[in-house]
């Protein structure tokens, strides 16, 4: 009897093995396995095989705002040169501003080359020492100043404010003349010298006009050739 019923419990449980296998493989791998795979595989937020990086938005624009960006920037109205032969430098009634010199005794040096490069920028018109120097034009007096250059000089603004005359190596200025006065054309305002760079003894008048976009900036004008406007 013990050795059957050993015989049976040994038939039973192969049986059972039996039954029990094909369900167990049938159900797959536990659910605790699959968390385990998940866990140890960690997904990089850089690979490109998991997480492809999307591509950056196409943000459409309107036709408006694609000729703002076409559309270069507005440019600055900046200062500029005033035009070298404005209209009203033709109607000038200008008188020769050293006394007794005619028409016929001026040279043209406007054109004629000066140390360092420089350009004349102006006529000479020589006379004796001590010749009166005239007022061109009417105009005020804004400048009396003694140049290393120039010598003893003038600046005599326009009445009209668009020029500046420029008078130097003067020997002296006239009495009474100063800074602020208008004076008239004819006016004596100065007198013929060798001051500044002439040379001793080489006494003439340096006259130049310059036309100025600011008055109060006399200094910053555009020249002009003084000689025809002197003939005429």
């Amino acid at each position: 009897m013990r050795v059957l019923l050993i015989v049976g419990v040994i038939v039973a449980g192969l049986a059972l093995q039996i039954w029990w296998r094909p369900r167990h493989e049938a159900l797959g791998p536990p659910a605790t396995n699959l968390n385990r795979e998940s866990a140890a595989t960690p997904i990089s937020e850089n690979s490109s095989a998991t997480s492809p990086t999307p591509a950056a938005p196409v943000i459409a624009q309107s036709p408006a705002a694609q000729s703002v960006e076409e559309t270069p920037p507005p440019q600055t109205d900046q200062a500029s040169s005033p035009p070298l032969n404005p209209s009203f430098v033709g109607t000038l009634k200008l008188i020769i501003p050293v006394a007794g010199v005619k028409p016929d005794q001026l040279l043209d040096t406007f054109t004629d080359a000066r140390s360092e490069g420089r350009v004349h920028d102006a006529i000479d018109i020589p006379a004796p020492a001590g010749t009166p120097v005239l007022a061109a034009a009417d105009g005020e007096i804004v400048k009396l100043f003694p140049s290393e250059r120039g010598g003893t000089t003038i600046y005599q603004l326009s009445s009209d404010r668009k020029l500046v005359f420029y008078y130097a190596h003067l020997q002296r200025h006239a009495d009474g003349l100063v800074v602020g006065k208008f004076v008239k054309q004819g006016d004596v305002i100065a007198y013929v010298g060798d001051t500044g760079n002439a040379g001793a003894g080489n006494f003439h008048l340096h006259f130049s006009i310059s036309i100025v976009a600011d008055p109060k900036r006399y200094w910053e004008g555009t020249n002009i050739n003084p000689y025809q406007l002197l003939r005429q």
